[in-house]
């Protein structure tokens, strides 16, 4: 089973750049087009499923928008 993540866009920074959009591996980032943020920019996004918390677009924004979080797997292991 893949990794599940999710980001945080904190839009008050972020500039509608779409690196992270270009960088992610999944292609599940986009432009927020049904709003826009204080600056007048359109935010970046999740569009679709399948985010792994791989970090990649929180590494390439340039004004430091994006926060990744990635759900700690846990595993059932039975004390030997």
């Amino acid at each position: 089973m893949p990794p599940k993540g999710r980001i945080k866009v904190t839009e008050i920074y972020c500039k509608g750049c779409e690196l992270c959009v270009s960088a992610c591996p999944q292609n599940v980032l986009g432009l927020a087009n049904d709003h826009i943020t204080v600056k007048g920019y359109h935010p970046a996004t999740l569009i679709a499923e399948g985010c792994t918390g791989c970090g990649i677009c929180s590494i390439v924004c340039p004004e430091a928008a994006i926060t990744v979080y990635r759900e700690k797997t846990v595993t059932n292991r039975i004390p030997v």
